[in-house]
């Protein structure tokens, strides 16, 4: 049984609406997983997960007879989504694995709730709390979540090759909850079956990793991966240890909340071209892979011209997020460096192709030429430079 804050914190008033919708269609409903794990452990809980005894197209006549919203997000898998008080919670159907290939599982619905725990991953996450405040735990997950271990279901190995993704949530939920010495069955297992990495689709790679990396302190784990040999089957560049513990002591000095992508940064080498090769193996969206790029050049750029215009120019050109995670990358002068870039109040470029035009400069590609040289200009001069001294720099040009 849960404390009465605990209880308090799990079974909000939507919650138990929704407990309550199943329960007068004739089913049974539990939170499941990360919400349980985590009030145990007395941490925020995010999202809160719902298993039921019902499949899911009766839950979703149950939700519309109700009035709240629902959408069919994973119905092949027994999901459906419940918006209400403008929250989403999935509610999925017990399920137990009918086959496995290492990518997928095919399921059949059940409503044995130890069956639907025994085809979850680990043991902290097959939590289950129902309306009155019970709390079920199957295979002694409570014991292991408040030890910091990270412990498989079973056989590792065979869990490993039902889904091969599970090495890698292996060492995202060590990095999140692990402590001490990792479990020896499920390090081994993922050592040896890593080669089978590759056969993974890698946008779900790429939300692993980032998962992983956006965890408090997540050295301890890359740290496993890179002795376990693990790294080379999805991100073989990613092994500067040294540079990430550097960007976590620099992030704890300052108080400074973590970044995945700024922290994947740290871990590649200066190289041409590497920040590009891992953002299109991993997937990583538009705005990531520009993110990692730019992560990738700018410590470069700041060591040849650490002065205060230099980090000015750069912070133009950039932009002040992506200058303060790149500051962060570079231990020497940080502290000076931030507030140089907390500082700027933003600097707009006082011409555009019109002012030329009033020249007489036809609307050519030269016209576009004259504007950059203005512009660098006035960038050279430390954005000093006025509109009226910008226009006599451009009517010097053109004669």
């Amino acid at each position: 049984m849960l404390r009465p804050e605990q209880k308090e914190t799990l079974l909000t008033p939507s919650v138990r609406r929704l407990f309550e919708v199943i329960a007068g269609g004739g089913g049974e409903a539990r939170l499941v997983g990360g919400a349980v794990r985590d009030v145990v452990l007395g941490r925020p809980v995010r999202d809160r997960d719902l298993a039921t005894t019902l499949p899911p197209d009766r839950v979703m006549e149950l939700l519309i007879a109700q009035g709240i919203k629902v959408v069919p997000t994973g119905l092949a898998h027994g999901t459906v989504t419940a918006i209400l008080d403008r929250m989403g919670y999935e509610i999925t159907t017990l399920r137990r694995d009918v086959t496995t290939d290492g990518r997928r599982a095919t399921v059949a619905f059940t409503d044995d709730w130890r069956a639907d725990a025994a085809r979850r991953d680990f043991t902290l996450n097959a939590l289950y709390v129902d309306a009155a405040g019970n709390l079920t735990d199957y295979f002694e997950g409570i014991a292991d979540a408040r030890a910091g271990q990270i412990r498989f279901i079973g056989a590792a190995s065979a869990r490993i090759q039902e889904d091969v993704l599970r090495i890698l949530r292996f060492f995202r939920f060590y990095a999140w909850f692990g402590a001490g010495e990792p479990d020896a069955d499920a390090l081994t297992s993922c050592r040896a079956l890593a080669p089978l990495i590759p056969r993974l689709s890698f946008e779900r790679i790429g939300r692993e990793v980032l998962k992983l990396l956006a965890a408090p302190s997540p050295l301890s784990a890359w740290r496993l991966m890179h002795e376990g040999d693990i790294l080379p089957f999805f991100a073989e560049e990613a092994q500067n240890l040294g540079r990430l513990e550097s960007l976590l002591e620099t992030e704890k000095a300052i108080n400074e909340p973590p970044c995945a992508l700024s922290r994947l940064a740290a871990l590649l080498p200066e190289e041409e071209g590497a920040a590009e090769q891992v953002a299109g193996r991993l997937k990583l969206s538009n705005r990531e892979t520009e993110q990692l790029k730019a992560l990738a050049v700018l410590p470069i750029l700041i060591r040849a011209d650490p002065s205060s215009q230099g980090i000015r120019k750069l912070v133009y050109r950039y932009g002040c997020q992506k200058m303060r995670s790149a500051v962060l990358l570079e231990p020497s002068g940080v502290q000076e460096s931030l507030e140089i870039v907390a500082a700027w109040e933003g600097a707009v470029f006082p011409l555009k192709g019109r002012d030329l035009l009033a020249f007489g400069i036809p609307a050519t590609p030269r016209l576009g030429e004259i504007l950059k040289d203005i512009e660098t200009w006035w960038i050279e001069g430390d954005f000093r430079a006025t509109r009226d001294a910008c226009l006599k720099k451009a009517a010097a040009l053109v004669v």
